[in-house]
């Protein structure tokens, strides 16, 4: 299926597009996501992106439905895809190659917009203030209302009340689906896969981690058994109770330790019949070889970081802050006495985490779906 979703800024458009996107089984992307990793392709349409971009203009609609029907073109889109963003303009609609099969307008009012981006604690856009706000609201509907008509003209547009509940809002875009459903939805390959996230402090595990669980896939966490051991005691969440029984368990049971423990968690997993699962915080080369002897599926997803944009992130965190002299300390003992540099060298994937949240979900993206097929 190829579906577009339209709609004012916060009318709900990537809630609803991630949604569709793990029930369909079929990629969900914007126009700046497609964008943005074509400014980093070496091509002709890439450099000229990457330097329109920078000078702080838009792409004009002459190239942009060249470039996002070549990025189309991609293997990962073959079965379909949720289209955000595009087109924006009765031109580009009426330009653009591919067919779609379904547009969903979620209409909301100007009002309601407003009060949502006000008050979302998400991963807000740097140009969100009223006055920027409301110039996109107004240009949608001088330049992208039109779209909806030309839509509704050749019988594919959907109109959703974007204001009901979320789940009343998917319930209705699906009801509105139904005949495009059964060709378009991908079937398991049956096989299982594992990710491993592995990075150092403050380089964006947890987020990495939040990302997949968000996908509804499941995360587990190899520092639950720490968790469930201070628990026990009655003990704080400290760096150095934490340390404690990192260094207990592994003297009892080895470098492998939280390997071992980990494998009762992934085999109730796939009784369940998982075939994703996300391990978050692999640690030790022990630990990466003593799974891959167990699950020759298993793949290590790396996060970096460059070490001052780490420092920064965990000297601001809530809970647990480390000062640049504590994590150049622990740096070096991850890498020298867990034989952390292991997992990393052989990882099978790497993301580097050092721009927006937005960006490194991009990156997650490709992997993915990568995992998925």
């Amino acid at each position: 299926m190829k579906l577009v979703l339209m709609g004012i800024q916060g009318s709900g458009k990537s809630t609803q597009g991630n949604l569709l996107s793990e029930r369909l089984k079929i990629p969900y992307l914007s126009s700046g996501h497609i964008f943005r990793e074509m400014a980093k392709e070496k091509t002709k349409w890439g450099r000229y992106v990457k330097e329109t971009l920078n000078a702080g203009f838009l792409i004009p609609d002459d190239k942009a439905i060249p470039i996002i029907e070549e990025y189309l073109t991609k293997p990962e889109y073959q079965n379909g895809f949720i289209l955000d963003g595009f087109p924006r303009t009765l031109k580009q609609a009426k330009k653009f190659s591919q067919k779609m099969d379904k547009a969903v307008y979620l209409k909301v009012s100007d009002r309601e917009a407003l009060w949502r981006i006000s008050y979302r604690n998400d991963d807000i856009r740097e140009d969100d203030t009223i006055i920027a706000i409301r110039k996109r609201i107004e240009l949608f509907h001088k330049v992208t209302e039109p779209v909806l008509g030309y839509y509704k003209k050749i019988g594919i547009l959907t109109e959703v009340n974007g204001e009901l509940h979320i789940r009343e809002v998917f319930k209705r875009i699906m009801d509105s689906l139904g005949p495009f459903i059964p060709k378009t939805t991908v079937k398991n390959n049956g096989k299982l896969k594992i990710i491993a996230l592995v990075g150092m402090p403050g380089a964006g595990k947890t987020v990495t981690a939040d990302f997949f669980r968000n996908k509804h896939l499941p995360v587990l966490r190899f520092g639950d058994e720490t968790d469930k051991v201070l628990s026990e005691l009655g003990l704080p969440l400290t760096e150095e109770n934490e340390r404690k029984v990192r260094e207990k368990l592994r003297n009892e049971l080895g470098m492998a330790a939280y390997a071992r423990k980990i494998i009762p968690r992934i085999e109730k997993e796939t009784q369940k019949g998982e075939k994703v699962i996300v391990l978050d915080g692999m640690r030790s080369f022990e630990e990466f070889t003593f799974l891959k002897k167990k699950f020759s599926c298993l793949k290590v997803l790396h996060i970096y970081a460059r070490p001052e944009m780490r420092s920064k992130r965990l000297s601001n965190r809530k809970e647990r802050r480390l000062t640049p002299g504590k994590l150049a300390e622990r740096d070096v003992a991850e890498i020298v006495n867990l034989n952390m540099g292991g997992p990393i060298a052989l990882a099978d994937f790497s993301v580097e985490n050092d721009s927006t949240l937005g960006d490194l979900h991009d990156k997650l993206e490709k992997i993915y779906w990568e995992m998925r097929r």
